[in-house]
């Protein structure tokens, strides 16, 4: 199949979408499909041989890293000459717009899929007023694909609800073989730790956004006196986090790649999660296929992905004492905390990018061979 897909974001921009993005393309390049990139022109014009055509824009203002990247009359004419059999619109947006436009315009089927839980980021920069105007625009873009897909069972019922049909499950996916116990260092463990790696470490992988709410994590640290936090990412919330983590043993490690990040994951003796605005939670199945016990928020499409008590632990996002007891009682019982990793592990080697992306593949034949109900 030939699909020109539209996005928002995409490289070199670092996060969960990206990063599944980015192993879609290249297992649907792989399997002889061949795939077109609509994205904010960010420099890159080719990734695993799938064409990226850049549409210029400018920063987001409440979100520098993202551009808006408006559609514009040259897009038409590459998908004339493309010829799609189906248009993917991730995020639809601004861009996304363009493409939903043009699949309508030229014909072509539409697939969008929701990554993002735009109306309670809204929330955390001061624009909560405006949840219900979101929902309503959402819902119209959304609603002229012929499919709409989630990555967790908690946002379908969540679109359902506010209104959002012909929805279903993308299954998640993580790297089984990046991820991996076996990635664990003497040294990463030291620098993550800023050289004292016999203390109890907590990682938190991920962007600094407001709308991640890390500074909930300090209350752990706090009750952990010896215990030290590695931060590893970084966003436009990293200067308000330095100044609130102040005297206290954490490290902001920016950001790391490939095998680097799998050591940290692999080095760590909790991953510690307190968003409460995750569609998915990628960084969740990252960390536990390296076999590191999670500390996350019941909230969201997390417990899709851990099971309290079994493959990790979860906790009453409105309790800050449930977050510090669930991390004190892991650190403290070492041989329950290796089995969470073990089954960790075990969880996420169910999850392989290629499954996902051969799902995929057959939600885009039902869509091109008119299976599934049009959208009107």
């Amino acid at each position: 199949m030939r699909i020109a897909l539209f996005t928002e974001t995409f490289l070199p921009k670092i996060d969960g979408i990206v990063t599944r993005l980015c192993q879609t393309v290249e297992h649907l390049q792989r399997s002889g499909d061949r795939v077109l990139i609509f994205s904010p022109d960010y420099g890159i014009t080719e990734y695993k041989g799938a064409k990226i055509y850049g549409v210029s824009g400018v920063p987001l203002p409440l979100y520098p890293e993202l551009k808006l990247a408006f559609p514009r009359p040259a897009i038409g004419k590459a998908l004339e000459e493309f010829q799609p059999d189906i248009i993917h619109v991730v995020n639809p947006a601004v861009l996304g717009l363009g493409g939903i436009f043009y699949g309508k315009s030229l014909k072509i089927p539409i697939v969008a899929s929701y990554h993002t839980h735009l109306p309670q980021y809204l929330q955390h920069y001061g624009l909560g007023m405006l949840e219900g105007v979101l929902w309503e625009l959402l819902k119209s873009a959304h609603n002229q694909a012929e499919l709409n897909l989630c990555t967790s069972s908690a946002m379908v019922q969540e679109l359902i609800n506010h209104g959002i049909e012909r929805v279903d499950l993308w299954q998640r996916g993580v790297d089984t073989e990046l991820f991996h116990p076996d990635t664990a260092s003497p040294e990463m463990r030291s620098h993550l730790s800023q050289g004292h790696p016999e203390t109890p470490l907590l990682l938190y992988v991920g962007r600094l956004g407001a709308e991640k709410e890390i500074e909930r994590i300090k209350p752990i640290l706090e009750a952990i006196p010896d215990a030290r936090l590695a931060l590893v990412g970084d966003g436009p919330n990293r200067e308000a986090l330095e100044k609130h983590f102040a005297g206290t043993n954490t490290h902001f490690v920016g950001y790391l790649r490939g095998k680097q990040l799998a050591s940290a994951y692999a080095c760590a003796d909790a991953f510690i999660f307190p968003s409460r605005t995750e569609t998915l939670g990628l960084v969740l199945l990252e960390a536990m296929a390296a076999g590191c016990p999670v500390v996350a928020a019941r909230s969201g499409g997390i417990p899709d992905i851990v099971t309290d008590g079994e493959n990790g632990y979860l906790f009453d996002p409105t309790d800050e004492q449930g977050a510090i007891n669930a991390t004190i009682r892991l650190l403290a019982q070492q041989e329950e905390r290796e089995i969470l990793r073990y089954n960790a592990r075990k969880e996420a080697e169910n999850w392989g990018w290629a499954a996902a992306t051969r799902q995929l593949q057959r939600y885009y034949q039902n869509v091109a061979f008119s299976t599934l109900p049009k959208a009107a």
